[in-house]
């Protein structure tokens, strides 16, 4: 394991030089599948608030999380400690979590696939932390998108009814102490589903990402940054330009084990009904499509929370 040399993006230049900040994110994802944005803006004291409402949910006794397992795949609410399993592996990841999605208006057509939310009454200011959280991060990652359209040459906002009313989910993480060395880590080697997916710095190291020299690159962000992946959906519709790259949070070195982990993954996914069909600019005589038939955005969801388990 190597320390990365991903160069962080300062989120300044999104506003003072948006082709440069485009150009440097784009080259970052092209050659990493992440990047590291720097200067986010979010105030400190919104995300430690949704931190502090995180914990004190994982804090509760084990029977009353239970009341929260609710719906189909972990859609929403709580997914309990040794369920999620990392595609093809033999044991299943060292986290629970919770999961906040879209809020609909009444009647709308996503309704059958994104269920409602649900809140943990045990923590009186859950509600407003999270969404804020959950909106802040939607927000940033619709900006993250006009980026990417642009480094594609795309229209700067072509991403925008594609996501507008997109099964993004933003969950909350925790990886309770390591007591001993086993088979099992915090998140076995995977890739993310969706399109791109924001995660606010953890408190606690672990997270690594395989670079194509197969090495695993470490990735400790600095303070005031959000680290950027791409998604397979992304990775599908741009024909592999822009590339889904497999990661990781190992556990934490002996004098760490007592000290739990929390972080705030942002799952920025397309609208249910979008249909991930190769886009033409990314297909050339070198780069054949390697996706010819389409897929909505839904049926490959679908088709991946089985392959992990939660379905």
């Amino acid at each position: 394991m190597t320390q990365a040399a991903i160069t962080p993006v300062s989120f300044k230049a999104f506003g003072a030089d948006f082709e440069a900040f485009s150009q440097a994110l784009g080259d970052s994802f092209a050659r990493y599948g992440f990047a590291v944005i720097s200067d986010h803006g979010l105030p400190d004291a919104r995300i430690a608030a949704a931190t502090d409402a995180t914990k004190a949910f994982f804090a509760q006794p084990d029977d009353v999380k239970a009341h929260y397992v609710v719906g189909v795949g972990g859609q929403r609410g709580y997914t309990p400690f040794g369920i999620e399993t990392a595609k093809d592996a033999a044991h299943f990841d060292l986290k629970e979590f919770w999961h906040m999605g879209r809020d609909l208006p009444p009647g709308h057509p996503y309704q059958e696939v994104m269920p409602p939310n649900v809140w943990p009454v045990e923590v009186p200011t859950f509600v407003s932390d999270v969404a804020w959280l959950y909106d802040a991060l939607d927000e940033l990652g619709i900006k993250v998108l006009e980026a990417i359209a642009t480094y594609l040459k795309l229209d700067r906002h072509f991403f925008d009814p594609t996501v507008n009313d997109g099964n993004s989910v933003l969950r909350l993480l925790h990886y309770p102490p390591v007591p001993k060395d086993g088979p099992n880590i915090r998140a076995g080697a995977h890739e993310d589903i969706n399109v791109i997916t924001l995660l606010l710095g953890a408190e606690e190291a672990g997270l690594e990402v395989l670079d194509r020299d197969g090495q695993w690159l470490a990735i400790n962000p600095p303070a005031g940054s959000v680290v950027v992946n791409i998604g397979d959906m992304l990775q599908r519709l741009t024909n592999h330009r822009l590339p889904s790259t497999t990661h990781r949070v190992v556990n934490p070195a002996p004098e760490r084990r007592g000290f739990p982990r929390y972080s705030t993954p942002f799952f920025l996914h397309f609208n249910p009904d979008y249909e991930i069909s190769t886009l033409a600019s990314c297909v050339d005589a070198q780069h054949p499509d390697r996706y010819p038939a389409p897929i909505t955005a839904d049926a490959f969801l679908k088709e991946r929370l089985r392959e992990i388990k939660l379905l």
